[in-house]
């Protein structure tokens, strides 16, 4: 089975790599496949339903063309419009789904 790598930069800026299976997203990496069985600060509560943006993250200014913004007049980008943690790099990790073209990305864990 193919993975990918997911980098995450928690808030106190350290780096936990996590490697996921391709078409898992970013949440379900951070949430079933990290070495502490969670990355903190992605909830997930809504368990990817796109209703809740506890799974907040901000891509790296590197990836933000790869991984793209989120559609206008969706339900993630309505999430993110209430968010106060919210700006340009943000999107809900249930949303992105891995590919090989997103092995190696970097995820911010908003502070």
């Amino acid at each position: 089975m193919k993975k990918v790598k997911v980098h995450f930069v928690l808030p106190d800026n350290k780096i936990e790599t996590v490697e996921s299976p391709i078409h898992t997203t970013v949440m379900q990496a951070s949430k079933h496949y990290s070495a502490n069985g969670y990355i903190p600060g992605i909830d997930g509560d809504c368990s990817g339903a796109c209703a809740c943006a506890t799974c907040h993250v901000k891509i790296d200014k590197k990836w933000i063309k790869k991984v793209g913004k989120p559609p206008k007049n969706t339900p993630e980008q309505d999430l993110l419009d209430y968010d106060y943690k919210s700006d340009d790099t943000s999107r809900l990790s249930c949303q992105i789904e891995l590919t090989e073209k997103l092995d190696g990305l970097i995820v911010h864990i908003p502070k």
